[in-house]
């Protein structure tokens, strides 16, 4: 029993730690629903959360090998992913968007391509690929963790069709402005479950590991999932005012009921087992043998 409840004692440990709730990016100043856009100022820029829609599995695209791929290849039930809507001749604000889903994501445990993917969709119909697998070597050197996480870390190039399909059914708004040739678009990653649905948006320019950990969780719909994790999914909830997730005091303090009772009960018990033992003696245990038993029988 003591066994057991080692992790849950690890993990309560780990949310009552202040450094934790610290460690967690807030731009109080901005509302979420108005994330930052790139460029001019343009009227058709942003996001509109479809949490629980599913992306358009069937919505063809290359990967940056240049095969032909659908949305479906990478949502086939058993990885979440993080997906990253951007264009790789942005001059600022994709590269920062990137840059900081990367720093975040080297803060968790989790690694890229085992317990989860990277899928970055390019909203520019006419993305080079030479230009894609310059950014995608580049993000990767970035991310380190060596070779495997290559496996999971996709970055995708398609028509305006099925670019607007997948934009659509995260509710993404983006706008190109011809006078500067850039795009308008927000400052947001999104996390998708396993099946395609979205889980969590995040926002701005700075992604916490404790935000970025706890989405995945969530967006895994129970893969991948560990005793640990499963109590810090308990724990903690995401504050659309704030943008972030936070401890829930009423599901800590019961959780740390549920541990006190049960390190009792444990300690308790074993205290019972060894009384026992003391006071019925040999009935417990086996006799040990005289030295003539022991000896054998004479030759």
């Amino acid at each position: 029993m003591l066994r057991r409840i080692f992790p849950l004692l690890a993990a309560l440990a780990l949310l009552l730690v202040p450094a934790l709730a610290r460690a967690q990016y807030t731009d109080r100043t901005r509302d979420p629903g108005t994330p930052v856009a790139e460029g001019p100022k343009l009227e058709h820029v942003g996001v509109k959360e479809h949490l629980g829609g599913i992306l358009p599995k069937d919505a063809n695209f290359r990967d940056e090998t240049g095969a032909s791929v659908t949305l479906g290849t990478y949502f086939s039930g058993k990885k979440p992913a993080v997906l990253v809507f951007a264009y790789h001749s942005c001059p600022m604000l994709c590269s920062m968007v990137l840059d900081a889903t990367v720093k975040g994501l080297k803060g968790i445990d989790w690694t890229v391509g085992k317990e989860y993917d990277v899928i970055v969709l390019s909203i520019d119909p006419k993305e080079e690929l030479g230009r894609t697998n310059r950014k995608r070597n580049e993000i990767l050197s970035k991310y380190g963790r060596g070779d495997g996480p290559a496996s999971g870390m996709h970055f995708l190039i398609g028509d305006k069709v099925s670019i607007d399909r997948a934009a659509d059914a995260a509710g993404l708004e983006y706008q190109y402005d011809a006078a500067s040739s850039q795009y308008g678009h927000p400052a947001t990653i999104m996390l998708v479950a396993p099946n395609g649905e979205f889980a969590r948006y995040l926002y701005g320019l700075e992604y916490s590991p404790n935000d970025l950990k706890i989405g995945l969780i969530e967006a895994s719909k129970g893969n991948h999932i560990s005793t640990i994790d499963q109590v810090i999914l308990y724990c903690f909830m995401y504050d659309g005012k704030q943008s972030k997730y936070v401890l829930v005091a009423k599901n800590v303090m019961k959780l740390g009921g549920v541990i006190t009772a049960l390190l009792l009960g444990g300690t308790l018990a074993l205290f019972w087992l060894r009384e026992r033992r003391r006071k019925t003696g040999g009935l417990l245990s086996p006799t040990p043998l005289s030295p003539a038993e022991d000896s054998g029988p004479s030759a």
